[in-house]
């Protein structure tokens, strides 16, 4: 890792390509190319994009070794996607993890600090993507366009992906606000001739995610019009509701009403729920309507050990058979924790087919973190196609992160309705169901009625649809139930029965060397 976030930020762009967001990109690696040479050419611009899409997922240059993009963390761990489930799942009631690997441990108590290895591998992960973002579009400026003869069809398509990128810092930017809270700020009128980039607060994070978002929603492509693996206006939706849903978190202020106005956007567009919820994990889950935006991963074509081949191999072990799983390994780190599991108690005995835990030889109990057994498997993610045929490689998934879906769309409605934010109560309750009926396989049963329908509920439904995708730090936040003692989990604050997660951890540390490197960065408060 850098010393410095100016490293980042002022980084002038040679470009390695990787298939890994468009499966029909076949084009040769750039090497030793400088921008001028690279955007001298239309037909170089989507290779570009590809590598700013590729940053989500790919941890290099080179595949899952060799070229890493980020220093200072381990390359196989650097990957933006790993590192960002590891952060918004092991601090919570969800998911807990044995591996000894620097700084991984105290993630599962909540007990890190700013020189932690994984709090410090998302900051700059994050600098670095908003860099290539920024790089691509200080090339794509309406004057670098003419200057280089692009015109016609080649300056419409120029002017997608301008938007596409543009999208792409607003969502880096907001997981630096929903992380950090603060951050160095640059966009691409950025010159670190002028000196290091200053400081953003909170509120400035939030108003430039949100005008970028709206600046784009209307240029984007209409909903399942794009290519698999990149954006539309529904992802851009999505982004939006996410940011409205969480606007007291970040600003102190209800926007709930913009929540179902969002929502509302996706609900009416062309994605509609997967018939069968385990389709939404399996590894041709980029066949799914749910899907909004998935974080592209090919086992042959865009190899790393982040996105979805963590999640898939890390959670087999004990008497659980790789092979069943679609992988060969057996990597024996990931488990769930016992408040998940008891989560999926249904009274009436059903059977949720969300709950997909491993038990056999299993305690539910999380007893002890570094012990497999300790904790129910939950192999979500299989490498597996929808036919029940393995994917392309034993080792590296071709699972996609579904990282916006329109399940999540139904359960923000239905949260922002509850909060007060207008919309339906009936329309909340028939969403909610039409999760439930695809859970339980029924058409009237394991249905809450309309004066059940409260944020308890909610919060535990959001866990039962949503578990192991990325959102529950998030979701615990909002809902008042991350820090403090009134809602304790295996492992909080260091104790098994459940302790205290201090009120400032509700952001991570800014990295102690960008501190010392940037003098016009201060220390989020309490580290």
């Amino acid at each position: 890792m850098k010393n410095s976030i100016k490293y980042i930020l002022s980084l002038v762009v040679v470009i390695a390509v990787f298939t890994s967001c468009f499966k029909d990109l076949n084009r040769k690696p750039f090497y030793d190319l400088t921008a001028d040479k690279v955007f001298a050419d239309f037909k170089n611009y989507k290779s570009v994009l590809a590598k700013i899409y590729g940053g989500l997922a790919l941890s290099g240059q080179s595949g899952p070794t060799g070229k890493a993009d980020v220093a200072g963390i381990d390359e196989g761990f650097s990957s933006y996607m790993r590192v960002y489930f590891n952060l918004q799942e092991l601090p919570t009631d969800e998911a807990i993890c044995g591996w000894g690997d620097p700084g991984l441990p105290v993630l599962n108590t909540g007990d890190w600090s700013s020189n932690n290895e994984w709090t410090g591998g998302m900051y700059y992960r994050i600098a670095y993507q908003i860099s290539l973002c920024n790089e691509f579009l200080r090339e794509l400026t309406d004057a670098q366009l003419a200057s280089r003869n692009i015109t016609g069809a080649d300056l419409a398509e120029a002017k997608n992906y301008k938007d596409e990128v543009r999208y792409l810092r607003a969502l880096s930017y907001y997981h630096a606000l929903d992380m950090f809270g603060s951050f160095p700020f640059a966009t691409e009128t950025f010159n670190i001739s002028e000196g290091l980039p200053k400081q953003s607060n909170a509120a400035a994070l939030y108003s430039f995610v949100e005008s970028e978002l709206l600046a784009v929603e209307g240029s984007l492509k209409a909903p399942r019009t794009n290519e698999k693996g990149r954006v539309d206006q529904a992802a851009a939706w999505m982004l939006l509701s996410k940011l409205y849903l969480n606007a007291k978190t970040y600003i102190g202020a209800e926007h709930n009403d913009k929540v179902i106005t969002y929502t509302n956007k996706v609900i009416a567009s062309s994605y509609s729920l997967d018939p069968v919820y385990a389709h939404l994990t399996n590894a041709d889950n980029h066949l799914s309507n749910e899907i909004i935006f998935g974080i592209a991963a090919d086992g042959i074509n865009s190899r790393s050990y982040g996105v979805t081949t963590i999640i898939t191999n890390g959670c087999i072990g004990g008497a659980m058979k790789p092979a069943d799983y679609g992988v060969s390994g057996n990597w024996s780190g990931y488990r769930a924790k016992q408040t998940l599991v008891e989560k999926f108690a249904d009274p009436t005995g059903a059977t949720d087919k969300r709950a997909t835990f491993f038990s056999q030889d299993q305690n539910i109990e999380n007893t002890v973190v570094a012990k497999f057994k300790d904790g129910y498997g939950c192999p979500k993610y299989k490498n597996l196609r929808n036919n029940g045929t393995p994917g392309s490689d034993p080792t590296f998934s071709d699972i996609d992160f579904p990282l916006f879906r329109l399940g999540d769309a139904y359960l923000m409605y239905a949260e922002a309705n509850v909060r007060g934010g207008g919309g339906s109560t009936s329309q909340a309750v028939e969403y909610i169901n039409a999760l439930r009926q695809r859970a339980y396989g029924n058409a009237s049963g394991n249905f809450p009625a309309d004066s059940s329908l409260n944020l308890d509920f909610i919060l535990d439904e959001r866990a039962r649809e949503l578990h192991w995708e990325g959102y529950r730090r998030t979701d615990l936040i909002r809902f008042g139930k991350f820090t403090g003692t009134t809602y304790g989990w295996p492992w909080k604050g260091g104790s098994y029965a459940g302790g205290n997660i201090q009120d400032y951890k509700k952001v991570f540390p800014i990295p102690s060397s960008d501190i010392t490197a940037n003098p016009n960065l201060t220390q989020n408060l309490g580290y």
